[in-house]
């Protein structure tokens, strides 16, 4: 399972269109990296998994284009939207 454990904002920016980039573990091997929103959003559209914890358990991770803006990520619990991404540590 791909985690996201952490994230980075623009300078002086506080929502989920600001993060350029994310953390990640990926609980089955170990690993871990620091890609940017883009790469994250076409490893979500190849149809992979990505997910962050709350205090709910797991919420899944999608993407979000809204018209006429660039697409971002965000968390979702029972199709409802969370901010947990935004709880996350900064790096």
């Amino acid at each position: 399972m791909i985690a996201i454990t952490g994230v980075s904002l623009l300078a002086g920016g506080s929502t989920h269109e600001h993060i350029t980039h994310v953390q990640w573990l990926d609980t089955d091997n170990g690993k871990t990296s620091r890609p940017t929103v883009a790469t994250m959003i076409s490893y979500a559209e190849q149809g992979n998994a990505l997910y962050v914890g709350g205090e709910d358990g797991w919420n899944a991770v999608q993407v979000v284009r809204p018209a006429g803006r660039a697409p971002y990520l965000r968390s979702v619990k029972d199709n409802t939207p969370t901010d947990n991404l935004l709880y996350l540590p900064r790096f």
